[in-house]
């Protein structure tokens, strides 16, 4: 007797396991053509072939057919700002003349926690209708914004990381606080928030031109203090960003060392973009157990550089894939893997579909140290997960017709697919966004 509150049949692709190089991806895939996935108390109990399966279904609870869609676990994005939703596509600028004109009047409407609700609510459904089930994401400097999106999230039972921003010197007077005030409030958020329902809470820093030695203090403070947190700040973006912290920062040889000074690299660190690093610098990142998130559709539209997959790889360092919206330019996690392909190209690495959706999922599970708990469809793992229309346009019609296997079919869907392919989106065993929610 198998004991299940749900069962759904369909097709099913995961990995099975964290990967140490992109051939263990391959080897630990797995796709069932035709399966059920049994679920119960929000958690996977099984997935069986049909076959093997079909004799645990209880009549009176019967099965959802998914025939023709494919489920993969719930995306994972890395890195996101939730209050630059609605700046996206913000024209002319990289990244320093892009936070002054556009990025700092924005985040300045947020201490208005009816506006910061109103965008939260919008960011969530965003995140949902795309497929994306967990998020690590910036708020602002005011306690609203990060009340505002825990609340939505709360409601969902969703998996999300998330704090304000800290920062004390270089912003606005608007967005700028002492790094007491910036420590207080930081606590406080953290003593209501973290690991309330799936919540964690990130400890976020902007970064190091916006931070004195004594707010990058107090943060080493609060990581002392709260040691299961997450950290969660930009490195290394833009090459007149690392020469600003150069100047800033004379006493340290590279980047990443003035975070590694306020001991703020370790498990549960992510580092977004990591576009250019020194050797030692990815060795750090390696022997302390950070995590880099690799933004391409970001980094392309800034015109910030080339992440180095193979180094990443290489050096053993955790990684995902983040939007980065707004400097991104999608929330599609489909999209921002055809667009990860394309930077691969141009780095004569050809990035498979098999490692590419491992990075959106598992991948990015392992980075944020999270793999326990989601990733893949293992029994005791939380039931989120998306449901994909895997041929929605003519073109996906007539290109996935022709597709000799599961591999092409998926990276057919990460260069022609977006958000219209996305069926459904689970949340802790239940449909929180398309057909079966509105049923």
């Amino acid at each position: 007797m198998m004991d299940y509150q749900i069962a759904l049949r369909g097709a099913f692709f995961d990995i099975g396991t964290v990967a140490d190089c992109p051939d263990d991806i391959a080897r630990h895939a797995r796709y069932v053509e035709d399966g059920l996935l049994f679920i119960r108390d929000g958690c996977i109990v099984a997935l069986l072939p049909w076959l093997e399966g079909e004799q645990y279904l209880q009549p009176l609870k019967g099965y959802r057919d998914l025939s023709g869609k494919l489920l993969l676990p719930g995306f994972v994005d890395a890195h996101v700002h939730y209050p630059q939703t609605e700046m996206i596509g913000a024209f002319g600028e990289q990244l320093l003349e892009w936070l002054t004109t556009y990025t700092f009047p924005v985040e300045g409407q947020f201490s208005d926690a009816g506006y910061a609700t109103e965008i939260a609510q919008f960011f969530i459904s965003q995140l949902l209708s795309h497929g994306t089930t967990t998020a690590l994401v910036f708020c602002t400097l005011h306690p609203e914004s990060v009340d505002a999106l825990f609340s939505e999230a709360l409601k969902l039972n969703m998996r999300l990381l998330a704090g304000k921003v800290m920062m004390d010197r270089h912003a606005p007077d608007y967005l700028s606080e002492s790094a007491e005030q910036s420590y207080r409030q930081t606590r406080e958020l953290i003593q209501r928030w973290h690991q309330r329902g799936r919540l964690g809470y990130a400890i976020t820093p902007r970064f190091a031109p916006t931070s004195t030695p004594a707010l990058l203090a107090a943060v080493q403070q609060l990581r002392e203090e709260f040691p299961d947190t997450w950290l969660h700040t930009h490195l290394s973006e833009n090459l007149s960003e690392v020469a600003w912290v150069k100047s800033l920062w004379p006493e340290h040889e590279h980047y990443l060392d003035v975070y590694h000074h306020y001991q703020l690299t370790g498990e549960r660190s992510v580092f977004a973009h990591g576009i250019h690093l020194a050797d030692a610098e990815w060795q750090c990142l390696h022997d302390t157990g950070s995590a880099v998130a690799f933004c391409p559709t970001s980094n392309l539209f800034l015109g910030s550089g080339l992440f180095r997959l193979p180094t990443c790889w290489q050096k053993k360092v955790r990684m995902g894939i983040g939007s980065d919206v707004g400097a991104g330019t999608t929330f599609s996690m489909l999209r921002t893997l055809g667009e990860a392909y394309k930077v691969g190209q141009l780095q004569s690495y050809r990035l498979r579909a098999s490692e590419a959706f491992y990075h959106a999922t598992l991948g990015g599970a392992h980075a944020l140290r999270l793999d326990d708990r989601i990733g893949n469809f293992q029994p005791g793992k939380e039931a989120d997960f998306v449901v994909i229309d895997p041929a929605v346009t003519p073109l996906q019609r007539l290109r996935s017709g022709r597709c000799k296997d599961i591999y092409e079919q998926l990276f057919v869907l990460m260069t022609l697919g977006d958000e219209r392919n996305i069926s459904e989106t689970w949340v802790n065993g239940k449909c929180v966004w398309g057909e079966a929610e509105e049923e």
